[in-house]
C-alpha cells in the first residue's frame, strides 16, 4: 500500500505541476497531504509535513536572505562601476565584447536571479551588437552560458532545491563542484572568445583594433537617488566576506546572509524607512521561493517520514542491474541538461530527484553524488534554454530572437559545458565512476 501510495503521489504531483493547470505551491502541499490521508497515515500526516519543514527551514532562511542581500547592494549600485569598466573596457571589439558580455553575466548573476541578470546585461550589451550588426543569438548565447554556470551557487534554485529534496547541508552539496563550475567558467569564457572571433572574421573587422567611443550605459534618477557610490568598497568586501564564510561552512549557511543583510542595510540605509523600503522592494522575489521551498517541505516530510520513497526506491532498485545502479551519478550528469527541457526545476527537483537519489543508495552509491551529478546541468546550463521556465522567454525577448532559433543555436555549447564539468568532476572525484 505504501509504494502504490508513493506511486500515486508522485505521478500526480509531476502530471499537475508539468501540466499548468495548478500551481507548484498547491499540487507540493495536496497532493501529499491527501494522498498520505488516503493511504491511512491519518493524523500522522501532520508530523510527517512538520518535521519536513523544520528540515527545510534553514535553507528557506538561507534564500530569504540571500536575496535581501544582493537586493541591497545592488540598490547601492556595487555592481555599477564594473558594469561600467567592462563596457569601457570591450569598446567596439567584438571578442572583448562577447567575452565582456560573459563576464557581465556570470556577475550579475551573483544573486541567482535570472530575470535580474538577464534585465541587466543585455540592454547594456545589446546597443553594441546593434552597432556592429554582430549577431543577436550571440549575445543571448553567451549570457545565457554566463547565468547558466553561475546558477550552480549556493543560494541560486537548483542547488538549494537539490539540498531540500535529499535534505543535506547546502555548503556539503556545493564544496564539491566548486572546482567544476571554475572549469565551466572559463570554459564559457573559451566560447565568448571563439564566437567573438566569428562574428569579427564574418563582419570583416580587426578583432583587435576597432576605434570608436565606448558604450554609456543610463541609470534613471530613482536609481540614482539609491546609489551609494562611496561604499563600493566596502559592499565588496562585504560581499566577499559572506560567500567565504558560506564557503567554508564555519557557520550555518543561512547566517552570513543574514548578518550580511542587516550591516549592508544599516551602512548603506541608515533611515528605518529606507530600510523598510529596500526591504519591501525585494520582499516578492523572496517570499515566492520561500513558499515554494516551504511546500517541499511538506512534500519531502510526507514522502520521506511515511517510508514511501523507501518503498519506491527499494521497488526500482529490484529491476536495476547492479552494475547501471551503480553509474546512475554519472548518467544523471550527462543527461542534466537535457532533462531541463522535460523537466521544470519543482516537477524535477522534488518529484524526480528524491526517488533516484535513494534508488543509488540502494547500489551503496550517495544519494548526494546524484545531486551534485543533477545541478550541473539541470536548471543551471539548461534553465536559458528550457521553454518551461519564464526566464528564457525574458531572455529571448530582450536579444529580440526567435526560441527555435535560440535553443538550435545555444544547445551545443550548453550542452559542451556541463559535459566539461562532467569531465572534471569525474576526475577530482565527486562523481562515482
Amino acid at each position: 500500500m505504501i509504494l502504490f501510495a508513493g506511486i500515486a503521489i508522485t505521478a500526480v504531483l509531476l502530471a499537475l505541476i508539468l501540466s499548468k493547470k495548478v500551481s507548484a505551491l498547491s499540487a507540493l502541499i495536496l497532493v501529499p497531504i491527501i494522498g498520505s490521508m488516503v493511504a491511512g497515515f491519518g493524523l500522522d500526516t501532520a508530523d510527517f509535513a512538520l518535521q519536513g519543514i523544520k528540515n527545510i527551514a534553514p535553507v528557506v532562511a538561507m534564500f530569504v536572505f540571500a536575496i535581501l542581500f544582493f537586493g541591497v547592494l545592488t540598490d547601492a549600485g556595487m555592481f555599477d562601476p564594473i558594469i561600467n569598466t567592462i563596457l569601457r573596457l570591450v569598446g567596439r571589439n567584438p571578442v572583448k565584447i562577447t567575452i565582456g558580455t560573459a563576464v557581465l553575466s556570470m556577475i550579475v548573476h551573483l544573486d541567482g536571479s535570472g530575470a535580474v541578470t538577464f534585465l541587466v546585461a543585455i540592454p547594456a550589451m545589446l546597443p553594441l551588437f546593434e552597432e556592429l550588426k554582430m549577431d543577436n543569438r550571440v549575445l543571448a548565447c553567451v549570457v545565457a552560458l554566463g547565468a547558466g554556470t553561475m546558477n550552480l551557487v549556493p543560494w541560486g534554485g537548483p542547488t538549494i532545491r537539490a539540498a531540500t529534496a535529499l535534505q543535506v547541508d547546502i555548503t556539503e552539496l556545493y564544496t564539491p563542484v566548486i572546482i567544476p563550475q571554475l572549469f565551466g567558467i572559463l570554459f564559457v569564457l573559451a566560447i565568448a572568445w571563439y564566437l567573438g572571433s566569428k562574428e569579427a572574421k564574418r563582419l570583416q573587422l580587426d578583432s583587435m583594433h576597432v576605434k570608436g567611443k565606448s558604450y554609456q550605459r543610463t541609470v534613471s534618477k530613482e536609481e540614482m537617488r539609491l546609489r551609494r557610490p562611496r561604499l563600493f568598497w566596502f559592499n565588496i568586501v562585504l560581499t566577499i566576506a559572506v560567500i567565504v564564510f558560506l564557503i567554508m561552512g564555519i557557520v550555518p549557511p543561512a547566517l552570513p546572509f543574514m548578518l550580511g543583510t542587516i550591516i549592508a542595510l544599516m551602512v548603506n540605509y541608515p533611515d528605518l524607512k529606507e530600510q523598510a523600503s529596500r526591504i519591501d522592494s525585494h520582499a516578492k522575489a523572496s517570499l515566492l521561493m520561500a513558499s515554494i521551498l516551504l511546500a517541499a517541505g511538506v512534500f519531502m516530510g510526507i514522502m520521506t517520514e511515511s517510508g514511501m520513497i523507501a518503498e519506491m526506491a527499494t521497488a526500482m532498485a529490484n529491476v536495476i542491474p547492479a552494475g547501471a545502479g551503480e553509474q546512475i551519478p554519472i548518467l544523471m550528469a550527462l543527461t542534466s541538461m537535457p532533462l531541463s527541457f522535460v523537466f521544470d526545476p519543482d516537477s524535477f527537483y522534488f518529484g524526480f530527484l528524491p526517488v533516484l537519489s535513494e534508488v543509488a543508495g540502494q547500489f551503496n552509491v550517495e544519494p548526494i553524488k546524484v545531486g551534485q551529478a543533477a545541478i550541473l546541468g539541470q536548471m543551471t546550463t539548461g534553465f536559458p534554454l528550457s521553454p518551461l521556465t519564464a526566464t528564457t522567454f525574458l531572455l529571448i525577448g530582450l536579444a529580440k530572437v526567435d526560441l527555435a532559433e535560440h535553443q538550435r543555436f545555444t544547445f551545443k555549447y550548453a550542452f559542451s559545458v556541463t559535459i566539461v564539468m562532467t569531465i572534471v568532476s569525474i576526475l577530482i572525484g565527486t562523481i562515482p565512476i
